[in-house]
């Protein structure tokens, strides 16, 4: 059973926050976070992004970014992100993580979900809705008995 989530973006302020609060929403017995590979460190969540979780229930109004350490992916049991290269960067700079680092559109054919930064709110839902369906599915897999 997974007890820590960790979800990774680039900037943490758009993608990954989004994919927390949903994340953790679903699955409110497990401890989500998220964090960034070039995080913009202290900032706020996008106000696209927190505009689009209000309409969904879910407060990201509070989200500071975080930039990765080795202590969060040694603490995480799996860490999704949202581009192959996310992916890569992880495993070639922290040792360890190869097991546990996937995409968070695996089971959709290792899609890819398209960063939404300085784009319309158009770009943003798109975003989500492409979280959304690779969240469902992992929720799918980790609740399976």
């Amino acid at each position: 059973m997974f007890k820590n989530i960790l979800i990774i973006c680039i900037g943490n302020i758009c993608r990954s926050p989004m994919g927390e609060g949903l994340l953790q929403a679903k699955l409110p017995h497990v401890n989500v976070s998220s964090a960034g590979i070039a995080a913009m460190v202290g900032y706020p969540a996008d106000p696209h992004s927190v505009y689009i979780m209000q309409e969904r229930g879910i407060d990201i109004s509070t989200h500071l970014a975080r930039q990765v350490d080795h202590y969060m992916l040694a603490d995480a049991d799996l860490i999704l992100t949202m581009e192959h290269q996310h992916n890569q960067y992880l495993r070639a700079k922290f040792m360890g993580t190869t097991g546990k680092v996937h995409l968070i559109g695996k089971w959709l054919n290792n899609r890819e979900i398209v960063d939404p930064v300085g784009k319309d709110e158009r770009a943003f839902r798109v975003a989500m809705a492409n979280i959304e369906k690779g969240l469902n599915l992992w929720v799918e897999k980790i609740e399976k008995p």
